[in-house]
């Protein structure tokens, strides 16, 4: 559920409030207990859960999209002099 800033425009209290989406605003102030309750309008904060959110996704001037870092451990190819094969020996019959 949300969590709504209400300001009292006669007593100058600021508080927070847990709301479902669907209640009503409130309007009598829980200190001095006038009709003057406002709403004040607050920055949502967006939270983005998961892999894929970077500042490459959203190019909009054409530009390609870099592959972003992945966890993976990358195994490095080993140069030729090094890696060794073994075939058998052909059979002569």
């Amino acid at each position: 559920m949300p969590t709504y800033d209400y300001k009292c425009s006669h007593c100058g209290i600021l508080f927070e409030e847990v709301q479902s989406m669907k209640d009503p605003m409130l309007i009598k102030c829980p200190k001095c207990g006038k009709d003057t309750l406002v709403r004040l309008i607050g920055g949502g904060g967006v939270i983005f859960k998961g892999s894929g959110f970077y500042q490459t996704d959203y190019k909009s001037n054409g530009e390609k999209k870099e592959a972003p870092p992945t966890a993976e451990k990358k195994t490095e190819a080993k140069p030729a002099a090094e890696t060794t094969t073994t075939s058998a020996p052909a059979k002569k019959e």
